[in-house]
């Protein structure tokens, strides 16, 4: 399903969310796709962390409204970080796959804040996620929030009315989902080899040494 600009708007004015559209927790079976074709960025570019030279490359297909996602980005993302990506072993890319409109707008807000806070503004995201993600008025909620990270109201709704980067945005999604399979978020690629669900650091650890 891709989310158009009217039914973004509707569900951050308050429509209600279905917060199941979260991820499955666990690990299904590894499949591979083709590394070269999985590289090729989005409309937008990618957004990437770690070495061009890194042995290992992570793709990774989040949403911000999934709540394994904002596990994995508190639990092992850091290590992960720290251990691998900033050794030079890992470049990590991460990548949009909005499970509802309301993850689309935040997508978008982190898209047009200055492009070196990206990654800041999605630790941020995920940090506080229930605080603007699951409420009765996600349009208050997320321009709440939005403020706290250097957005002003009209800024705000210039980014959410922005039909282009909404667009780019789902394009991300549907490719993820029509050309590599990703049904469920999180969803690594790990040189190329599929693996669902938030991986501990053991787990993704096991991975990574396997490849290096």
């Amino acid at each position: 399903m891709t989310f158009s600009r009217r039914n973004l708007l509707q569900a951050a004015s308050g429509f209600a969310l279905a917060a199941g559209l979260a991820s499955v927790p666990g690990i299904a079976l590894a499949q591979n796709v083709d590394l070269d074709d999985l590289l090729i960025p989005g409309p937008l570019g990618d957004k990437i962390l770690g070495s061009e030279d890194a042995p290992v490359t992570i793709v990774e297909y989040a949403s911000m409204t999934c709540g394994h996602c904002a596990n994995f980005h508190k639990t092992t993302y850091p290590a992960l970080k720290k251990d691998y990506v900033e050794t030079g072993k890992v470049r990590f890319i991460f990548r949009e796959f909005p499970l509802d409109a309301v993850a689309s707008a935040a997508f978008m807000l982190a898209r047009s804040a200055p492009e070196d806070k990206y990654f800041e503004i999605i630790d941020i995201m995920f940090e506080q996620q229930r605080s603007w993600a699951f409420t009765d008025n996600p349009y208050n909620s997320l321009l709440n929030f939005s403020k706290q990270i250097g957005f002003t109201q009209e800024t705000f709704e210039e980014a959410l009315t922005n039909q282009g980067l909404l667009d780019a945005v789902n394009a991300v999604r549907e490719r993820g989902a029509n050309e590599f399979g990703v049904n469920s978020t999180p969803t690594f690629f790990i040189n190329g080899e599929k693996h669902s669900g938030a991986l501990s650091i053991e787990q993704m650890g096991e991975i990574i040494e396997e490849q290096l």
